[in-house]
């Protein structure tokens, strides 16, 4: 895994984002996440997370001088320019339409790309108002034959310039695209999941047609996934237990979500 050695200057984006893809499972055992990617194993055994939340640590796969590897990351990105690290919890996507334009995100979705695994996701319907807050239920979305998903990504690497140690942060954004039909009633954007037969290409640096690497970008097929209904408890990023995936009932307010519903 090479270091990010950019020297183009790039202006901060803007403060207001709109989070996508903003909690996720990641709880599969890391030799088992090695063996499904085809990688290295990581140095570092996460816990199981069952809401991971941004700025916590996740696994990434990257190319490596030997193949794949899997590697711990920081969720948010960090450019190497930046002046701390505070800009993580505002980078933790990457818009496809626009990562190629984009100063923080160009050089590295032509050089740094990576895979985030994660076993599913979460999302929230907003149902109405209570008040001035919205009122909203958490879905939890996964592949339909439950396998992993491999989330499209981009990382960098950046060490800290008040410090004198030479140790470097890697961190990561997920890409996100337009919502397919099944995730629409949820939110309008979504991760964006690859293809195995995208793997080698996308990760390989060497690779860096943006017209090719942008085809990837789209919406998954409506079929991959499945969603069902979860308790608010997803909520408090305080809660990381497996129960966090069970399904509920619906509310008598929300809205029945009749494509893919399980």
């Amino acid at each position: 895994m090479q270091m990010c050695t950019a020297a183009e200057r790039s202006p901060f984006p803007p403060k207001k984002v709109v989070i996508v893809c903003g909690r996720f499972v990641a709880a599969a055992p890391v030799e088992d996440i090695a063996a499904y990617f085809a990688a290295t194993l990581a140095d570092t055994d996460l816990p199981k997370n069952y809401n991971v939340a941004p700025t916590e640590e996740v696994y990434g796969v990257v190319h490596g001088t030997d193949g794949r590897e899997l590697h711990v990351f920081h969720w948010g990105l960090v450019p190497f320019w930046a002046k701390d690290r505070k800009i993580a919890a505002r980078m933790i996507n990457a818009r496809a339409e626009t990562i190629a334009e984009k100063p923080a995100f160009a050089r590295l979705f032509t050089a740094q790309r990576c895979i985030v695994p994660a076993d599913g996701f979460y999302e929230w319907q907003t149902l109405g108002m209570a008040g001035k807050k919205p009122v909203k239920q958490p879905y939890f979305i996964q592949r339909s034959d439950r396998e992993p998903l491999a989330m499209a990504g981009i990382w960098s690497s950046w060490r800290d310039p008040n410090s004198t140690e030479p140790t470097r942060l890697h961190t990561l954004s997920i890409i996100t695209t337009v919502a397919n039909e099944l995730m629409r009633p949820l939110h309008d954007r979504m991760p964006v999941l690859l293809p195995p037969g995208s793997w080698d290409r996308w990760l390989d640096p060497r690779v860096n047609n943006v017209e090719w690497l942008g085809g990837l970008l789209v919406p998954a097929p409506n079929e991959l996934l499945t969603r069902w209904p979860v308790a608010s408890d997803v909520n408090s990023v305080r809660n990381k237990s497996a129960q966090l995936i069970e399904p509920v009932p619906l509310t008598a307010s929300a809205v029945p979500l009749h494509l893919g519903t399980s």
